[in-house]
């Protein structure tokens, strides 16, 4: 395997001009900081902008000549680009909307062609330094169209991204000119990845609504390939918070604060200037505190250090205006001689002194209003080497997921908070410590780099079974080995799907019937020697039995509910239900007044709703809130709800393909074995069948479990012809023997 590359907007390591050149410092961020000890730990490259746009050539050489020397390559951005692709779409338009600020989001289609640009020139720089062999590992909004944009350049490359903020609702999401360009740029990826399993259930809604795609187990659809989504929680770097907390800068820092404060107890806010994070709620639900329960005061201070952030924007510069407005209005009402209840910082600490801040801290105040994790509540766990101290946290921060031991509260609700903050300042000290030491051994546990690994672990395994599930092209040469191999087997096993296999799909499907010449191909390789046929389909027994009764074949109906060996009575797989027929049904009835055109199919164990005669994008959407709707009412139950070639199903969980392939093959134990199948239900048999059977999925699409593909029915039925070769004379035969069933 070659090298991972990672991309994001900033490198870890910004450049600063000084008059001896040009100087690097670490950058401080969540990103940064989580993938750092990752990062220098093996064979990675880091491409991203070094926060520093060079007045001429030479100048971009030497930063160039600096970074690569720490493994990093820069991409120069203009001022233009920075306040068009950045400030403006990136923050102006994606942040406010995927935080559920709407009301600040604006489009300006100007900034929209600025950061389809500068992902393009990301593009170009990772094009210039990744072999075929190298993973990619896309971060974060600002680069949401890159991985698509890689795909179209290298479609073997292996991308994986990243997304640290939430992903919004799909209502938030549509409104949004760029919505569907921005959701086929993360599609381009093989592996996205969420903070939590809600931001990434938004993302699938928001896929299938907006593109019509199929998704199904985190997996999306797509003509070309299957894309995995999944949740994993971002970690830190756990034993540098518990190195800080004991390192002696930080024990110098914390004597002089703890003198400072005098014996007042400390809450903690530590937050980037941001409306998102809910700063001002904060010190509303502080007074609240003192005001309901006046016995604090002059006993807990609130510690406020607010990271400076986009000054020159105006709603930031309100943030600001306001922040200032409440500390002074507390401090002036509530202040004494010996007593401050709002200690305010406004400026960027160094870990050393924030670490101190964490150690003296006797509560951690973490509520923003939407966050994609926070970071900072697990460093806060992480530094509490003392294993005292309580966690107030929002419950809309990603981090409430994971660190159920928190106190979790509605960051807008300042009553909830200030009574909060009174349970916390009263909590014993062994019910903070069994808090604590629940926390900080998840914290531990997952850190960043558990996270990190998790992630490009999993990325190599999707892109292993990416590459599983591209089948080769049934040419002539294996067309003749599987003659050969079918003319000498001892015993012989066809298991054959019907619809849009042997014949192609109808508006009506009852109108789907074999003509003359199907039945006598199939009737004929029925009666060949030592072969047995049997027909896999979804479609109820009576009609089987009335199109194909009479053929010397096995049958399989309804997904493998009921099974029909040649000459033998039907009989089910094993005891099912049927009432929940009743109180399901009402609901399809529902969708096929919303979609004209479409039809409910009831069989004897299941329910399908076909939409085959319904407008495209009507019945793409439709199906989606039927799927939805439909998971809803069947969880925790034994249903299974499944999507078919413009079809939507609900039958006993357990029911498929593979199983009925599976008894077949107990059966008869043939020494070869060749199945036809075209639709997801089909994968089901494809993957249970020996390794040496020939397995051929028919259509225009080549991806699937399935060995071999052919691209039309009429070549699944020319390849089914050439069996019809006259076979030898078999040495011996299976015996005859009862059908085996529960």
């Amino acid at each position: 395997m070659g090298k991972t590359i990672i991309v994001s907007n900033r490198l870890p390591l910004k450049v600063q001009r000084t008059d001896a050149g040009f100087l690097l410092q670490p950058r401080e961020g969540g990103l940064a900081i989580g993938l750092d000890p990752m990062y220098r730990s093996g064979d990675y490259l880091w491409v991203g902008w070094p926060g520093l746009t060079p007045e001429n050539e030479a100048e971009q050489q030497a930063i160039t000549a600096l970074l690569q020397v720490e493994g990093m390559t820069p991409v120069f951005l203009s001022e233009t680009e920075v306040s068009s692709y950045y400030e403006g779409f990136s923050n102006g338009t994606l942040w406010p909307t995927f935080h559920y600020f709407a009301q600040y989001s604006a489009f300006d289609y100007e900034q929209w062609a600025a950061y389809v640009a500068v992902n393009e020139k990301f593009c170009t720089a990772i094009l210039t330094i990744a072999g075929p062999d190298d993973r990619i590992w896309v971060h974060d909004y600002e680069l949401m169209l890159l991985p698509q944009q890689l795909r179209q350049v290298r479609p073997q490359a292996t991308i994986g991204f990243f997304l640290h903020t939430p992903f919004p609702s799909y209502e938030l999401l549509r409104v949004l000119p760029c919505r569907k360009e921005l959701l086929l740029g993360l599609l381009g990826a093989d592996l996205i990845g969420f903070q939590t399993l809600g931001y990434m259930r938004h993302f699938l809604s928001s896929v299938s609504q907006l593109l019509g795609l199929p998704t199904h187990n985190s997996q999306i659809e797509t003509p070309s390939r299957t894309i995995w989504a999944e949740a994993f929680p971002m970690g830190i770097d756990y034993n540098r918070c518990v190195a800080a907390a004991g390192a002696p800068a930080t024990q110098m820092f914390a004597h002089t604060y703890r003198e400072a404060l005098r014996e007042a107890r400390v809450v903690l806010s530590l937050d980037r200037l941001d409306y998102t994070n809910g700063i001002a709620e904060r010190l509303n639900a502080f007074e609240k505190l003192l005001q309901r329960y006046p016995q604090w005061q002059g006993q807990v201070s609130l510690v406020m250090v607010v990271v400076p952030s986009r000054e020159q924007v105006e709603l930031y510069r309100k943030l600001k205006e306001e922040i200032d407005e409440l500390v002074g209005r507390l401090n002036a009402q509530y202040r004494t001689i010996n007593w401050r209840p709002v200690h305010y910082f406004y400026r960027s600490l160094p870990f050393e002194e924030v670490a101190a801040w964490y150690s003296l801290a006797d509560i951690g105040l973490v509520t923003p209003i939407r966050d994609g994790m926070n970071l900072v509540a697990k460093e806060y766990v992480a530094s509490r080497t003392d294993q005292r101290g309580v966690l107030i946290l929002s419950e809309r921060a990603g981090a409430a997921r994971e660190l159920a031991d928190a106190l979790l509260i509605n960051p807008t609700d300042t009553s909830e908070l200030a009574d909060a903050l009174h349970e916390a300042l009263l909590m014993p000290e062994t019910e903070q410590r069994r808090r604590m030491v629940a926390m900080q051994a998840l914290v531990k546990q997952y850190d960043a780099f558990a996270w990190s690994h998790r992630f490009l672990a999993q990325l190599t395994e999707v892109k292993t079974k990416q590459l599983g599930l591209a089948t080769a092209p049934l040419g002539p040469e294996i067309t003749q080995a599987l003659v050969e191999a079918y003319r000498h087997a001892r015993q012989r096993l066809l298991l054959l799907d019907y619809d849009g296999t042997l014949v192609p799909f109808r508006a009506h499907p009852e109108r789907a019937q074999p003509d003359a010449e199907l039945l006598a191909l199939l009737q004929e390789l029925s009666e060949s020697p030592d072969t047995q046929v049997a027909l896999v389909s979804g479609r109820d027994r009576h009609t089987l039995t009335e199109w194909f009764g009479h053929l010397p074949l096995g049958l399989i109906a309804e997904e493998g509910a009921w099974l029909r060996p040649p000459h033998q009575e039907w009989m089910l797989f094993h005891e099912l239900r049927a009432d929940w027929k009743q109180e399901l049904r009402p609901v399809l009835d529902l969708y096929v007044v919303r979609a004209s055109g479409s039809f409910i199919e009831e069989k004897e164990f299941s329910l399908v709703w076909h939409f085959r005669r319904v407008d495209p994008d009507l019945g793409r959407r439709r199906a989606r809130e039927l799927v939805s709707h439909l998971l809803f009412l069947a969880a925790n139950s034994d249903l299974q709800v499944l999507e078919g070639d413009k079809m939507v199903e609900i039958r006993n969980a357990g029911i498929h393909k593979g199983a009925a392939a599976v008894r077949w093959l107990s059966l008869y134990q043939p020494d070869f074995v060749l199945a036809l199948g075209d639709d997801r239900t089909d994968e089901d048999m494809f993957r249970v069948l020996p390794p040496d059977a020939y397995t051929v999925k028919v259509g225009e699409s080549a991806r699937s479990q399935a060995r071999y593909h052919v691209s039309s029915i009429r070549d699944a039925l020319t390849l089914l012809r050439s069996l019809r070769v006259p076979a030898p004379v078999a040495t011996s035969s299976a015996p005859s023997k009862p059908f085996p069933y529960l």
